[in-house]
């Protein structure tokens, strides 16, 4: 599986500390989002982020690392089935104000936002 990755994961030494296999595919943009920082960095509407491809086969290791079970990321697809965390700005403590559309739970904004807005991964290749 591919993940964007744009925080901690992007340095091979944490990468190993939380799965078994990885490989960093290459450089890549998220287009449709930016990351802010909190608590740990997120990605909210709007701009884009640089990071990088990571493929792994360990997706339970990725998820139990992001909190995904606790709510605190999500984990979502973008374009070619490539995965990408994000964040609540709440649970975050993100001090600006974020606006994700729509009144319903934040991880369903977040899927909507990404699906409506075409956030999509540009590679180099």
């Amino acid at each position: 599986m591919r993940v964007f990755v744009y925080g901690t994961l992007t340095d091979p030494e944490r990468v190993g500390v939380v799965v078994e296999q990885f490989e960093f595919v290459e450089e890549a943009t998220l287009v449709g989002l930016h990351r802010v920082e909190g608590r740990y960095p997120t990605l909210v509407p709007g701009g884009e982020t640089e990071g990088r491809l990571l493929e792994t086969s360990d997706i339970h290791a990725l998820d139990n690392y992001e909190g995904v079970s606790h709510g605190l990321y999500c984990r979502v697809q973008v374009q070619d089935g490539i995965n990408v965390y994000v964040g609540d700005p709440v649970k975050l403590n993100v001090e600006e104000t974020i606006s994700w559309p729509g009144n319903d739970t934040f991880e369903s904004r977040v899927r909507r936002f990404i699906e409506e807005e075409n956030v999509h991964v540009r590679t180099t290749i």
